[in-house]
C-alpha cells in the first residue's frame, strides 16, 4: 500500500536568507565542488523516491548556457495547499530551508538529502529555476529566481505519468570562481550512485556541443558489480565475489568483498549512498567482523601455527570492499557527512557481515584457503616489516642512516609554514639546496628512481632508500602507526624535470603517497612544481616560459637574435634561475594534487603501475587527448 504523502507530511523550519548570506556552510564552498553540489542535492531527492520504491529512473542532462535539468518518474511533489503556509506544498518546500518530507518517517524510510534542505538550497543559489510536475493526471508548473517565487503555481494541461522535471542555472554571482560543469566529475559520481541502488536505471547527457555526450549505468548486480568494477585492473585470488545482505535494527546492510594480489586495501564504506570518506561506525563493524571471522576460521582449520594470528591490516591487504547501509536516522558527524556515528550501523554489519562470511568460507574452501593463505603472507611480512619500520623513527633531521647529508632541512618549525621539496638527483639538489629560502623551504634529493610500490609490499618498500629518506623527513610515520597530524611539512613538493623520467619520477612518487600516505594528499599538502621549459634571453631581458606555446608567442616579441635555451633538466639552472622560476612563492606556479574520488584513483594508478600492459595500453590510448606538456 502506498505512503500518504500530501503537503500534510512536509515540515517547516526557517526561511532561504542564511543560504544566500553563507552558502558555503550549505554546499561546502562557491567553487567548483560546490557547484556540482547543486546537482548531487536534486538528484538525491530522485534517488530518495527509488529508496521509497516509488521511482525507477532518474535523467540528468547538461543543457547550453550551463542548464542542469533533472528528471524522475517518481510519484511527484506534492502540490496541495500546505496548512501552515497556505501555500502549494512544492513551493513551501522550495522557498523555505528544512522543508520537506525526509522528517516524516512515512514518508522515506531513508534519505541521502540533507534532510529536506536540497532542492531549497539550489533554488536559492539559482539564477533562475523552474519545476514541472506530473501528478494526479495534471502538469504543473512554477518558475523561481534566487529563491523567490516569481510566478503562482499553475496547470499546464494533462499527463498519463507521474514525477518531477527540474531546471536551473547556477547563479553566477555566487558561483563566480567557475559556472562550468565538468561531465566526467558528474559522469563518475551517477555511475557510482547506480552501483549503489540496483536496478535504479541513471541517464547522463551532455547537450552543451554539436556532438552529444550520453552515459547510461543499470547495475542489477549493484555492490556486487562496484567490487568486480574496482577490480577489474587488479589480479583476483578467487571468482566469486563474497557478499551478505540483510537487516538488523532497522538498519539495512550490504557488503562486497573480492582479494586481489596487491599489497594495498581499498574498502569504500556508504550510508543511504553517500560516501564517507573517514568511515564510521559502519566501517568499523565490518573490519572487526573480517578479522574475528577469519582468525577463528584459521583456527578451526588447523592454518596457524602456535601462537599465530592475524591482525586486522593481515586481514585487509589485497581486499577490495564495499560497505553500503541504509539508516531511517544518519548521524554523521560534520556537515559533509564523512564520517558515520550511529553505534546500531557497527551492530548491525558486524552481525550481517559475519553470517555472510562465515557461510562463503565453509561453502567454498578452496577460496578460503587462499584467502588465509594471503593474509598469514602478509602477517609474516609484517613481523619482517616491524624491524625496517624502527629505522623510519627520528627524533631529529640529525638522527643515523646518513640521513642527515641527504636532507637539507629548514629553520621554521611551524609546519604550516614549512615546506619541503623532493628534487630528483644530486645536480638539482645542489642547485635548489643553494638557490631556497632556507627559513622555510626544506630539499631532499633522491638518487635514483623510487621503488614501484604498486608491486611491492611493506617490508620490501621500507629497505629502499628514496622511500626510507621520504618517511622520515615527513615525520609521519606509516603503515598503521601513520599519523597525518605529525607532518613536519604542510607543503610537500614534487620537483622533477619536465621530462618523461621526471613524468615516471612524479607517478612512482604520488603512487607511494597515495597508497601509503593518502591523508596527506586528502589534506591538500602535496604539490607538483612547474618549472620552466625554455629560458629566452636578449641582451639584459631574460624571461622564461613554461610551454612551447608561450615560447613563441614570447619570441614573437623579440627580435632573431634573441638566444632560447631549452632547459632538459633542473640541474641546467644555476641557483637563482632556480629560485625565480620554482622556488620563490611570489612568482611560482605549484600543482596542488587532489583527490577527489579515491576509487576512480585507485583505478588510474592500478592501470598505470600495476602487471596488466594490455590496460595500460588502452589506458594510455583513451587518455592520451587530454595530455599537455608531454615532452617528447
Amino acid at each position: 500500500m502506498e505512503a500518504h504523502y500530501d503537503s500534510s507530511n512536509i515540515q517547516i523550519l526557517e526561511g532561504l536568507e542564511a543560504v544566500k548570506r553563507r552558502p558555503g556552510m550549505y554546499i561546502g564552498s562557491t567553487g567548483p565542488k560546490g557547484l556540482h553540489h547543486l546537482v548531487w542535492e536534486i538528484v538525491d531527492n530522485g534517488v530518495d523516491e527509488a529508496l521509497a520504491g516509488y521511482a525507477s529512473g532518474i535523467t540528468i542532462e547538461l543543457q547550453k548556457d550551463e542548464i542542469v535539468e533533472v528528471i524522475d518518474d517518481g510519484r511527484g511533489i506534492p502540490v496541495d495547499t500546505h496548512p501552515k503556509t497556505n501555500l502549494p506544498a512544492v513551493e513551501t518546500i522550495l522557498t523555505t530551508l528544512h522543508a520537506g518530507g525526509k522528517f516524516d518517517n512515512d514518508s522515506y524510510k531513508v534519505s541521502g538529502g540533507l534532510h529536506g534542505v536540497g532542492a531549497s538550497v539550489v533554488n536559492a543559489l539559482s539564477e533562475w529555476f523552474e519545476v514541472e510536475i506530473h501528478r494526479e493526471g495534471i502538469v504543473y508548473y512554477q518558475r523561481y529566481e534566487r529563491g523567490i517565487t516569481k510566478t503562482k503555481l499553475e496547470k499546464r494541461g494533462t499527463t498519463d505519468k507521474t514525477g518531477t522535471r527540474i531546471r536551473f542555472k547556477a547563479d553566477q554571482l555566487v558561483f563566480s570562481e567557475s559556472s562550468v560543469y565538468d561531465y566526467e566529475t558528474l559522469r563518475i559520481r551517477i555511475q557510482q550512485m547506480a552501483f549503489l541502488n540496483k536496478g535504479i536505471r541513471f541517464t547522463l547527457r551532455d547537450n552543451r556541443k554539436t556532438d552529444p555526450v550520453q552515459n547510461e549505468y543499470l547495475y542489477e548486480g549493484g555492490i556486487k558489480e562496484y567490487v568486480a568494477y574496482l577490480n577489474k585492473n587488479k589480479d583476483t585470488l578467487h571468482q566469486n565475489i563474497i557478499y551478505a545482505e540483510g537487516e538488523k535494527e532497522g538498519v539495512s546492510v550490504e557488503v562486497a568483498m573480492q582479494y586481489n594480489n596487491s599489497f594495498s586495501q581499498n574498502i569504500f564504506p556508504f550510508a543511504n549512498t553517500i560516501h564517507n570518506p573517514e568511515g564510521g561506525t559502519h566501517e568499523e563493524g565490518f573490519k572487526m567482523t573480517l578479522t574475528r571471522v577469519l582468525n577463528t576460521y584459521g583456527r578451526d582449520q588447523s592454518f596457524f601455527k602456535k601462537d599465530e594470528s592475524l591482525l586486522g591490516d593481515d586481514t585487509r591487504e589485497g581486499l577490495t570492499a564495499i560497505v553500503s547501509i541504509k539508516h531511517p536516522d544518519p548521524q554523521f558527524e560534520g556537515q559533509t557527512k564523512a564520517k558515520l556515528g550511529n553505534t546500531e550501523a557497527r551492530r548491525a554489519v558486524a552481525s550481517v557481515m559475519a553470517e555472510g562470511l562465515e557461510r562463503f568460507l565453509l561453502e567454498n574452501p578452496k577460496d578460503a584457503k587462499i584467502i588465509i593463505e594471503k593474509a598469514l603472507l602478509a602477517s609474516r611480512a609484517r613481523l619482517a616489516a616491524k624491524k625496517a619500520r624502527e629505522a623510519t623513527r627520528r627524533k631529529s633531521p640529525l638522527d643515523g642512516l646518513g640521513f642527515a647529508s641527504k636532507l637539507a632541512d629548514c629553520r621554521e618549525k611551524d609546519p604550516k609554514k614549512a615546506e619541503i621539496y623532493i628534487v630528483e638527483g644530486d645536480s638539482a639538489g645542489g642547485s635548489a639546496k643553494q638557490g631556497r629560502d632556507s627559513g622555510f623551504q626544506a630539499i631532499l634529493p633522491l638518487r635514483g628512481k623510487v621503488l614501484n610500490v604498486e608491486k611491492a609490499r611493506l617490508d620490501k618498500i621500507l629497505a629502499n632508500k628514496e622511500i626510507l629518506s621520504m618517511i622520515q623527513a615527513f615525520g609521519t610515520g606509516i603503515g598503521d602507526e601513520f599519523n597525518v597530524d605529525m607532518a613536519r611539512y604542510h607543503k610537500i613538493v614534487i620537483m622533477t624535470d619536465a621530462d618523461v623520467d621526471g613524468a615516471h619520477i612524479r607517478i612512482l612518487m604520488l603512487t607511494f603517497l597515495f597508497r601509503y600516505m593518502r591523508p596527506l594528499i586528502e589534506r591538500g599538502f602535496v604539490y607538483v612544481a612547474q618549472p620552466p621549459l625554455y629560458k629566452l634571453q636578449q641582451g639584459k631581458y631574460v624571461d622564461y616560459a613554461f610551454s612551447e606555446e608561450e615560447m613563441e608567442e614570447k619570441q614573437s616579441k623579440l627580435s632573431q637574435r634573441a638566444k632560447i635555451q631549452r632547459y632538459k633538466g633542473l640541474g641546467e639552472m644555476n641557483p637563482t634561475q632556480l629560485w625565480e622560476t620554482t622556488m620563490d612563492p611570489n612568482f611560482r606556479t605549484l600543482l596542488k594534487v587532489t583527490m577527489d574520488d579515491a576509487m576512480e584513483a585507485d583505478l588510474v594508478f592500478s592501470s598505470l603501475m600495476g602487471d596488466d600492459v594490455q590496460e595500460r595500453k588502452e589506458f594510455i590510448q583513451e587518455n592520451a587527448q587530454y595530455v599537455e606538456n608531454l615532452d617528447i
